[in-house]
């Protein structure tokens, strides 16, 4: 089995293409590097926007460039890839890897599908192994909390011939088949059972997990609970029983349990591998991640009267035909008493204070500037405050000095850092923060 540890943006290259392993740069294993390539072309075919691997050159020699997802790719031949966010490159080495681990895990909580799979104890481990066992821990945590609550059953109905008559006679088929022999009794019955659709999704995902998982731990933890399954049969459709599954009062236990095993089996992530291979790969996008984060903790640090409203999209960029084209979706919105009051929009991009010349901007992006524009039109009606959101860093640790429109005096722009560690948003000393999070929870304001 082969793990290795990268970031994002870093580059792979075959064992074969003679390239050195430098910071950023990292070989494997011929057949693992031809099996990668299958994902980047079959990606690149498909035109999807979840695009997460692509052909690249080295040194005249053809690698492939991880871009912006995160998780753990399993390769065949148990060969497991561990992304991390760039956030880490800049300080590399096994504690930053296990401090970067440990936040992307916290992060995660924050997604959308992952709010409750993420906890306490995930973080802590995220120290000590890599992600994909952190991920097989929870999943064997939520089912041992099953468990211990005990394996829901139900009533189902048999048909069987039986020595003695239980529960209702079947007449036609006692008379065909027990013509001649009096001591049996074709009877239809109600049995209690643990054998059904929820229970035999579980059982399946923890054999699976056995075959995955490395650690001594988990294939102990997976173990002890397969045993308590033994009763219960292996999905043999797990799609079909996805469908079938009823959630009965009580069995809210089951939630946590029921999201990983549609991970486990259905491959069910933002990205999965392609080919006969069918090992989970489990991957998220940054940029999704990077703004549900953000979202979560500035929710809960605004001042009372304000909403902080995600996605908004009631507003198109033009009209055709009768017909309005083209939503704009700005991250976040914050408004007060029906009124939109701040336009904000997270980019998971590392910038540079120190490269303010005309010709490096920070590191800024043109098109978020005119993205930017566009929502202040059409959201504030060319008259306000936005807000671009980057990750602080060693580079970024401020508010960049006020971008102001050419086209309007009355449209300001806001370049802030968003601190990973503390989940706060450092402000400038300005009326429309200052209101903002005024008589909330401690937050960081540069002066």
């Amino acid at each position: 089995m082969m793990e290795k540890t990268i970031y994002e943006y870093d580059v792979l290259s075959s064992n074969k293409s003679g390239l050195h392993e430098i910071e950023g740069m990292h070989s494997v294993p011929d057949k693992i590097f031809e099996w990668l390539e299958l994902q980047a072309l079959r990606g690149a075919e498909s035109q999807d926007s979840s695009v997460w691997l692509r052909h690249t050159q080295r040194s005249g020699r053809p690698v492939l460039q991880v871009l912006n997802y995160v998780g753990v790719i399993q390769a065949p031949s148990a060969t497991q890839i561990e992304v991390l966010p760039k956030i880490g490159r800049t300080v590399r080495g096994i504690e930053e890897e296990a401090r970067v681990r440990q936040l992307l895990v916290d992060m995660l909580r924050c997604l959308g599908g992952f709010r409750f799979i993420l906890t306490d104890s995930a973080s802590l481990s995220a120290t000590k192994m890599p992600l994909l066992e952190v991920f097989i821990g929870e999943f064997l945590r939520s089912v041992e909390r099953v468990v211990k609550r005990g394996l829901r059953g139900d009533y189902t109905i048999q048909e069987d011939n039986l020595f003695a008559l239980r529960g209702k006679l079947m007449m036609s088929q006692h008379l065909r088949y027990n013509l001649v022999r009096a001591d049996r009794f074709f009877s239809q019955y109600d049995e209690f059972t643990t054998n059904r659709p929820v229970n035999r999704l579980l059982h399946s995902a923890l054999k699976k997990t056995l075959l995955l998982t490395r650690s001594q731990e988990n294939q102990r933890l997976a173990r002890e609970l397969a045993f308590v399954f033994a009763e219960v049969p292996l999905s043999d459709q797990p799609d079909l029983d996805f469908q079938r599954i009823r959630f009965d009062r009580g069995m809210g236990h089951y939630e946590s349990a029921l999201a990983w095993t549609r991970l486990i089996l259905n491959n069910e992530s933002p990205l999965t591998g392609v080919g006969q291979h069918e090992a989970p790969s489990l991957l998220f996008p940054m940029e999704q991640v990077f703004e549900a984060y953000v979202s979560k903790h500035l929710s809960r640090k605004i001042a009372a009267g304000y909403t902080l409203k995600t996605q908004a999209s009631n507003k198109y960029l033009v009209n055709h035909r009768e017909r309005q084209w083209f939503r704009m979706k700005p991250d976040l919105l914050i408004r007060k008493n029906g009124r939109n009051h701040l336009v904000l929009d997270t980019k998971w991009k590392l910038i540079d204070r120190e490269k303010g010349s005309r010709s490096q901007k920070y590191g800024l992006s043109q098109a978020d500037f005119y993205q930017l524009h566009a929502y202040g039109q059409s959201y504030l009606n060319g008259e306000g405050d936005l807000a671009l959101i980057y990750p602080k860093t060693n580079s970024f640790d401020q508010p960049l000095p006020i971008f102001q429109f050419l086209d309007t005096n009355r449209l300001r722009l806001w370049v802030l850092p968003f601190c990973l560690k503390s989940k706060t948003l450092l402000t400038p000393d300005e009326p429309v923060f200052q209101s903002l999070f005024a008589r909330n929870a401690p937050r960081e304001i540069i002066q």
